[in-house]
């Protein structure tokens, strides 16, 4: 049984949240508990679900958790597209932000598909490189 420690997608939305830490906290005093938060609140949310979901009895709970994962990083790209439109964050931030959402969005769903497609379903976790 892999954990969810070593799942590529578990990984790089680790890498995505502590960015997105990074970002928000060049943002303007008075999105502490707005943009800033919401955006963390997703970045974080994009990871534990996928942890959340690997702990679960089958396959089919484990990507209903995953596209919970998914859908935090669509929330987490629009907030991204936000923080640019508002001139809170640099055109070359903003890019590699994006790239890295799109990364991950891409690993997720492999995942997704890998998890899907497994012929085992006593094991939650998936046999094959989501990647």
């Amino acid at each position: 049984m892999r954990s969810y420690k070593e799942l590529d997608a578990w990984k790089l939305s680790m890498e995505l949240a502590q960015k997105i830490y990074e970002i928000t906290r060049d943002f303007p005093a008075r999105e502490t508990y707005g943009l800033s938060s919401q955006m963390q609140r997703a970045a974080v949310s994009v990871p534990s679900n996928i942890a959340e979901g690997s702990g679960r009895n089958s396959r089919k709970e484990f990507v209903q958790f995953i596209y919970h994962s998914r859908g935090s990083l669509l929330e987490l790209e629009t907030q991204l597209e936000l923080s640019r439109m508002l001139g809170y964050l640099h055109e070359e931030k903003y890019s590699e932000t994006a790239k890295l959402i799109t990364r991950v969005h891409r690993i997720i769903n492999g995942l997704i598909f890998s998890l899907k497609n497994s012929r085992t379903t006593n094991n939650p976790q998936p046999t094959t490189s989501e990647g």
